[in-house]
């Protein structure tokens, strides 16, 4: 979620930075509206409240004093003052439900200092490493090189007709050495990671609920492009999601959490499947 300390502090110049940056325009009139609203019911819950304990000492007084009459005339009004503060609780929490929803949508602000651009024709490269293979023929891409390798009686070895079969379009079955190169694919990258770059392997649930994915930003947005599966609980039946990354599960290891500067960064790396549609 979109930091809100940065337009509660500088509105205009994150607005303007944003629209900059990301061509992206934060509708500052509905969050100058809504920060209105939320710091005057703020302001008068804090003041009901006080009127509360005023009003609550005033009893005393007034019984001490043995003005019956004026004690039962102020216990009234603090019988009164529950019911007011809950309302403005309530009505609380919708516009912060609203500011919130609002900040959802607003992607991350970049860094100051990195370059601006329109499109990727405008990205400026920072460094480079190898050389680009050069073919002296017309390169095959990899599905029709998966296609023509054959697994011996199993057919080709990136099979996307029995995929379509089993699950639909944009779904693959791979065999043979394929599927062998490709589990040892994965199997080099956690190698590497975890014994050249000090990371930890983890193994984590391909099944999360929307706060993890509202923490890493899939919801409220992508909510399309997500594989969803309802689940009954004890709250009753809500949504969970296939994670389309692992990072999804990385990520909000943390979520909630102020994490100790000593401990940073956090090297997590994780192999899963991606469900997106």
């Amino acid at each position: 979620m979109f930091d809100i300390n940065l337009l509660r502090t500088d509105l205009a110049a994150t607005a303007d930075w944003m629209r900059e940056s990301r061509g992206y325009a934060i509708d500052v009139a509905a969050f100058e509206a809504l920060e209105a609203e939320r710091k005057a019911l703020q302001i008068q819950t804090q003041d009901l409240q006080q009127r509360r304990n005023t009003l609550s000492k005033a009893v005393g007084q007034a019984k001490a004093q043995k003005d019956d009459a004026r004690a039962a005339e102020l216990l009234a009004e603090v019988a009164a003052l529950p019911e007011k503060v809950k309302a403005n609780e309530a009505a609380l929490t919708v516009i912060q439900e609203k500011i919130n929803g609002l900040l959802l949508t607003i992607p991350n602000m970049p860094q100051r200092g990195v370059p601006i651009g329109k499109d990727s024709e405008e990205n400026v490269e920072q460094r480079r490493w190898g050389t680009p293979k050069a073919f002296d023929f017309a390169a095959k891409d990899h599905v029709a090189l998966g296609e023509a390798l054959q697994a011996g009686g199993a057919g080709a070895q990136l099979d996307f007709e029995t995929a379509a079969k089993l699950s639909g379009s944009r779904f693959v079955v791979m065999k043979g050495q394929l599927a062998r190169l490709h589990r040892a694919l994965a199997q080099f990258m956690l190698d590497t990671h975890v014994t050249e770059h000090g990371f930890t392997e983890c193994y984590v649930p391909y099944i999360v609920n929307a706060d993890s994915m509202t923490g890493t930003g899939q919801l409220p947005k992508f909510e399309e492009d997500l594989f969803k599966v309802p689940m009954a609980g004890d709250d009753g039946v809500k949504n969970r999601y296939l994670i389309p990354t692992s990072e999804v599960s990385l990520t909000n290891f943390v979520r909630d959490t102020i994490v100790d500067a000593a401990n940073l960064p956090m090297r997590l790396t994780a192999h899963t499947p991606c469900f997106r549609s």
